[in-house]
């Protein structure tokens, strides 16, 4: 059994509305990352200094030296960026994702955070990689960094990122059962759930786009202006899709030591100014969010296809190809993931194991279906979803002359080509199923073959549409 454990459909095609607080057609969460004193660092028993996000573009790791501008460009964040931010933003909803061991570092700023009211979530206990750290060494230092971060601030941390994490890390966040949310995701633009172990975590995405961490970075931004330019046109685009019925959120990261120099923060300031000259926004902490989005979208559980077993994915979805179930059988052996626990998703695995039998099978296929209206209808031996769908079109409740003619069209039709008339008929009325009948019974058999089929894909698509909402 193949499974495909990333979720690339994640809301789907519709959205929820998450009907944000007095009917605001965005929600602007803005994440201060306190990183200072929490890189890496030998001081800190790394094994060597810190490379990442600076001004040193491409910067290297000194493996067991220090690296004194490296790490007096982080202390300008701390000593000047994080005051220089705090004046600005003080009487904002922020998030701070504070690493744990920095805080422990700071306890100025982290007094000036508690004093403006700004949530401050875990962003670990060090600001290190953790692609290679074992399940067992991140978890340690998961526990760790709660354990300091609640001392340190005086309460528990209930939002994490980690940012430089590992494939186990939200998995390790959700089992600690001790987070509001988990923010180290980048796949959408609201909330949604996820299980890990019958646990459900609800997951605020962050974002790597509208950051100012692309000042560090190869082909990022050179200037402030370019930095705005991105944040107006993000925001733009959210809160038109709010005014047209789609609410999103948009996540804005910043950094001490980056945004916080003078030649940028002017950037964010007239950003700011920007978002609050319109109506209809929220800005929120992350804790804010997530509150608002488990109230107003609690986690459902539900059985989801792709997670359930072979006897039970028969039993649930053979029916959906007429007498066939052969059909799902050899749909659940592909490889299925959460893209294919919606109706269209499932309707595209199924049809790919019909597509991918023999002429003879699926010539099978097309002759377990009924005759419209014919003998088996008339004596009430249709399947339940056959009798529902030929009744939607009105075809249990034809006139005499009506029920002559489509006899005469069924006996017609199969004796030239071999196989009943088909035709999802959910799609159409009584004249128009009787008018493509009379039109397809003088098409060649080749061509009919290949009508059948897709009528045949079309109804599976419409009886799991009912049998998945």
């Amino acid at each position: 059994m193949t499974r495909y454990p990333r979720d690339m459909r994640g809301h789907g095609p519709n959205p929820p509305d998450p009907q944000w607080p007095g009917g605001a057609k965005i929600a602007v969460q803005i994440v201060l990352n306190y990183e200072e004193g929490g890189e890496n660092n030998i001081l800190h028993g790394d094994a060597a200094s810190e490379a990442f996000l600076s001004e040193i573009v491409g910067a290297a790791a000194w493996p067991g030296q220090r690296h004194w501008n490296m790490e007096s460009i982080y202390e300008y964040g701390a000593r000047a960026g994080f005051w220089r931010l705090h004046r600005l933003m003080g009487d904002l909803p922020i998030t701070a994702y504070g690493v744990a061991s920095a805080l422990a570092r700071s306890p100025e700023q982290v007094a000036a955070m508690k004093d403006a009211g700004w949530e401050i979530a875990s962003h670990g206990l060090k600001w290190i990689e953790y692609k290679d750290h074992t399940p067992e060494a991140e978890a340690a230092e998961m526990a760790e960094a709660i354990r300091l971060h609640t001392e340190v601030t005086g309460s528990p941390p209930r939002g994490w990122y980690t940012g430089r994490c590992s494939m186990q890390t939200v998995a390790l966040a959700a089992r600690t059962g001790s987070f509001d949310y988990v923010a180290d995701s980048y796949a959408d633009d609201l909330p949604y759930w996820v299980e890990f172990d019958g646990r459900a975590q609800l997951v605020v995405p962050y974002t790597l786009d509208a950051n100012d961490m692309r000042f560090a970075t190869p082909q990022g931004f050179n200037s402030g202006d370019q930095f705005e330019a991105y944040l107006r046109d993000s925001f733009d685009c959210l809160y038109a899709e709010g005014e047209s019925g789609a609410p999103k959120m948009m996540s804005v990261g910043l950094h001490c030591r980056l945004i916080g120099r003078p030649g940028r923060v002017m950037a964010l300031k007239r950003f700011l100014e920007h978002a609050q000259a319109h109506d209809g926004v929220w800005f929120a902490t992350r804790q804010q969010i997530a509150e608002h989005w488990a109230k107003t979208h609690p986690h459902t559980a539900r059985k989801r296809p792709s997670l359930m077993s072979e006897e039970d994915f028969v039993a649930t979805f053979g029916g959906i190809f007429e007498h066939s179930d052969w059909v799902a059988r050899r749909a659940w052996r592909l490889e299925l993931g959460a893209a294919h626990d919606s109706a269209a998703g499932l309707a595209s695995a199924l049809a790919r194991a019909f597509r991918a039998a023999s002429h003879d099978e699926r010539l099978g296929v097309l002759r377990a279906h009924p005759d419209l209206a014919g003998k088996l209808a008339a004596a009430k031996r249709l399947t339940a979803d056959s009798t529902s769908e030929q009744a939607s079109a009105g075809l249990d409740a034809l006139t005499d002359a009506e029920r002559a003619r489509f006899t005469e069209l069924n006996d017609a039709y199969t004796a030239k080509h071999g196989f009943p008339f088909i035709i999802a008929v959910r799609d159409h009325d009584k004249a128009g199923i009787l008018a493509a009948f009379e039109r397809r019974v003088e098409n060649d058999t080749g061509t009919e073959f290949a009508e059948a089929c897709r009528q045949v894909e079309r109804i599976a698509e419409l009886r799991l549409r009912e049998a998945l909402t």
